[in-house]
């Protein structure tokens, strides 16, 4: 079964829905168009009967999702932080009721972080790159990735990750407990389907109720989640945002070579 969109393609055969970012040319960043897409896709298929598990995963080989479309961030100010935009979104998919499975080649940066972070499990290619840039250009991981990151790797390791916005490698993400395995690149959708046809054959009312009692150990974020909407606020309208994002983009717009 196919619902297509241009920006997101999906496809559900035996029970296995899979959702692909399909913006390759761009790094299949996350533009106000590519959130819808994906929003209008996971709730045609929240109530699907017969969807046991999903994958996320991105169009090519460069890129899961390189981050925001920084062009669109820089315009963003505080009332757009306010609507949480992302967030919802990574939220959507953090309580899609059937179990998630990220599959990861190249990179993974920012919002891109963010968005397999909110899956349950993560599955990376030796190419995988998972990092958390947005300090460096004047604004907040603000969508998911300070509570669900600690959730995942532990405390210490996730202040590095938001402090220093370093990019980390597949085998280090492994070792921290970011991803859940590692293959090699031409393997990582197979891989993928693999372990989504192990859960897809448990029953699946039990699977989805799991997935409800292990989501309960997170507790109430909604205090953390307001507060970390505020403070993007604020960076929204720092002059240092736009003098950091001018300079990504004048440095991405130099031709290379």
């Amino acid at each position: 079964m196919h619902v297509q969109s241009r920006l997101v393609l999906t496809e559900l055969q035996d029970g296995v829905l899979t959702l692909t970012l399909n913006r390759p040319e761009k790094l299949n960043a996350l533009d106000q168009e590519m959130v819808d897409a994906l929003t209008a896709a996971l709730g045609h298929f929240a109530s699907h009967e017969e969807v046991r598990v999903a994958i996320l995963t991105g169009a090519g080989d460069r890129a899961f999702a390189a981050g925001a479309d920084v062009a669109q961030l820089r315009e963003r100010r505080a009332a757009d932080a306010l609507r949480s935009i992302n967030a919802s979104l990574f939220e959507k998919v953090a309580r899609f009721p059937a179990p998630t499975i990220a599959a990861v080649k190249g990179f993974a940066l920012g919002g891109g972080c963010e968005l397999a972070v909110a899956c349950d499990l993560r599955v990376a290619g030796v190419s995988a790159r998972f990092g958390q840039p947005e300090t460096g250009l004047g604004i907040l991981a603000a969508a998911g990735a300070t509570w669900r990151l600690p959730a995942l790797i532990g405390l210490g390791r996730a202040r590095e990750l938001l402090y220093t916005g370093r990019l980390v490698e597949a085998e280090e993400a492994l070792q921290m407990g970011l991803v859940n395995q590692v293959v090699a690149n031409e393997e990582v959708l197979a891989a993928a389907h693999d372990m989504a046809r192990q859960i897809a054959a448990n029953d699946r009312l039990a699977t989805r109720l799991t997935k409800q009692a292990v989501q309960l150990v997170e507790g109430d974020q909604e205090q953390l989640r307001r507060f970390v909407s505020t403070a993007q606020a604020v960076c929204f309208e720092s002059p240092e945002k736009y003098r950091r994002m001018d300079a990504f983009l004048a440095r991405k717009a130099k031709p290379r070579g």
